[in-house]
């Protein structure tokens, strides 16, 4: 393994996630090996009702993150790292960045977590006749347009976080076929920008002050599938990944891509009638579609794999956030009461806990809407705990309705997909809330009704999942991407599956009628509060 770094051939996957920032160094004979691993916390900003994150922190956090990962393999393998042979970036998928003709950032990065797009949304949805989702990067782009905002005479080029970086590293204005599927509509024929859609786009804006009516197609980044070069590591790259200059550029790069592609190919989930969940700060559904919808749904993103197949996807713009609020403040009580634990131990014992929870959650009900949740149909967030007099409190009922909580509007969601006959083999999830055995899959399986599946490798990530798209781009045009993950990286892999439990099933039907109609609390919530 230390040769494989030695000699410059192991592959470096980054991610930027919602909270951290990580690095993951691969074999690029076994992906399923990680060498080594770095990370860096950030955290998105509110100001002036815009989430956010500054371009200074973006970087600040990747030199740290490769930093640490440059430490963690000189501590492992005694190897002082100044070359890869692959590289892939991932990140947060939608929002909006949008540069001048100079390169330079035209207003403060909106990131997929705002919901200000509604008009534009609802307009594009109906003139494209597929659903716009408010974070799209075209909801934004148009949204600015119909706001008349002074920026917009400008733009030049509009991107996602991954195309961002990518192309400060690359010098290439690329994107991946995933990432791309969240900014504006794919044609499954052509597996890029649909050319009818492209053109309805520019009537409409026509006469507007958007791009000197030029076509938003020359604003959007080149599309790219997986197993394609999106470039090499420039020097200048190399200085900004590496101030400490011991990095050399050369490193080939795969194409960008989207936390949701990277967490299907770290699920093993490309192929249709498979599916996966990602849980982190947001939490989404990716299912492999067979066949077309039958109808639109406001629910439901049409979106792709990394190699351009049709998928289904259910995004919620809250996932586990507020569960880690709680069990954060759980672990300072433990301090407080003089006997601290850390905490994982914290999400550990609580987890456990709600195993002995009522199958309902004991009428408790948790909403976790930190911010705004369209499945929902609220524009804003209030965080909720709810119970009625009768209802039984206590802690694993507690815990319960927090984890309940979490799959709650992806349920909604995934109903949506059931009365289509949209049909799964099996659910893979991964995402830290998984970590404990056991638990969070469990209830998952049972708010699903369909089987879960963990793998080993799932709490590496979307780094490792870019990681591998790197190592596919750089020794396997073999294969296609679904034989490479199954055949090479997945062949030896364990996975260990929870069928659902028929009284979690009937239980978590029952929570979520009751969430369903709760929901009117929390608009009231939004309102008043």
């Amino acid at each position: 393994m230390s040769a494989a770094i030695a000699a410059g051939r192991a592959v470096l996957g980054i991610e930027l996630g919602s909270t951290r920032i990580k690095a993951c160094l691969i074999d690029p004979d076994d992906p399923t090996v990680v060498l080594a691993v770095g990370s860096s916390d950030w955290e998105n900003r509110f100001e002036d009702r815009v989430w956010t994150y500054s371009l200074e922190t973006v970087w600040a956090g990747l030199q740290a993150a490769y930093a640490d990962l440059v430490a963690d393999v000189q501590s492992r393998h005694g190897v002082a790292l100044d070359t890869v042979g692959a590289i892939g970036v991932s990140a947060m998928m939608h929002g909006y960045l949008a540069f001048d003709g100079t390169g330079e950032l035209l207003v403060p990065f909106r990131t997929w977590r705002n919901t200000s797009t509604g008009p534009a949304a609802a307009e594009l949805t109906e003139l494209f006749g597929v659903n716009i989702p408010l974070r799209w990067s075209i909801a934004h782009l148009y949204q600015a347009v119909l706001d008349d905002e002074p920026h917009v005479p400008e733009v030049r080029f509009i991107t996602t976080l991954a195309g961002y970086v990518h192309g400060r590293l690359t010098g290439r204005r690329v994107l991946g076929v995933g990432d791309a599927s969240g900014m504006f509509p794919i044609d499954a024929a052509t597996k890029t920008y649909d050319e009818r859609m492209l053109r309805q786009f520019d009537g409409l804006v026509d006469g507007s002050a958007l791009n000197g009516g030029l076509g938003v197609a020359g604003l959007l980044p080149e599309v790219l599938r997986a197993g394609e070069a999106a470039g090499e590591l420039t020097a200048e790259g190399a200085a900004l990944l590496d101030p400490a200059g011991a990095l050399r550029p050369g490193a080939v790069f795969c194409p960008p891509e989207g936390d949701a592609g990277t967490g299907m190919v770290a699920t093993s989930s490309v192929a249709p009638r498979t599916g996966n969940v990602s849980a982190g700060t947001s939490i989404f559904a990716m299912v492999v579609l067979e066949r077309p919808l039958e109808s639109l749904h406001h629910e439901i993103d049409l979106v792709t794999t990394p190699a351009g197949d049709p998928v289904a996807m259910v995004h919620c713009n809250n996932g586990a956030s507020e569960l880690a609020a709680w069990v954060a403040m759980f672990t300072r009580f433990a301090a407080a009461s003089g006997a601290p634990l850390g905490a994982d131990a914290v999400f550990d014992a609580l987890f456990r806990e709600a195993l002995d929870g009522a199958p309902d959650a004991g009428g408790l009900l948790a909403y976790n809407h930190l911010a705004g949740e369209p499945i929902a149909g609220l524009s804003e967030g209030r965080p909720l705990f709810v119970r009625t007099p009768d209802s039984t409190l206590n802690l694993a009922n507690f815990m319960r309705a927090q984890l309940y909580g979490v799959f709650g509007t992806l349920a909604l969601g995934m109903r949506v997909l059931a009365a289509e006959g949209v049909m799964l083999e099996r659910m893979f999830a991964h995402g830290g809330m998984f970590r404990t055995a056991g638990v969070a899959q469990r209830f998952l399986a049972g708010a699903l009704a369909a089987p879960v599946s963990v793998a080993e490798t799932a709490s590496e990530g979307g780094a490792w999942g870019i990681a591998v798209l790197a190592a596919y781009t750089s020794n396997s045009h073999d294969l296609a991407l679904d034989a490479y993950l199954r055949d090479r990286v997945f062949a030896t892999a364990a996975f260990e599956t929870v069928a659902p439990d028929p009284a979690d099933v009937v239980g978590f039907a029952t929570y979520l009628d009751r969430y369903a109609a709760g929901l009117a609390v929390e608009r009231a919530a939004v309102a008043s509060l």
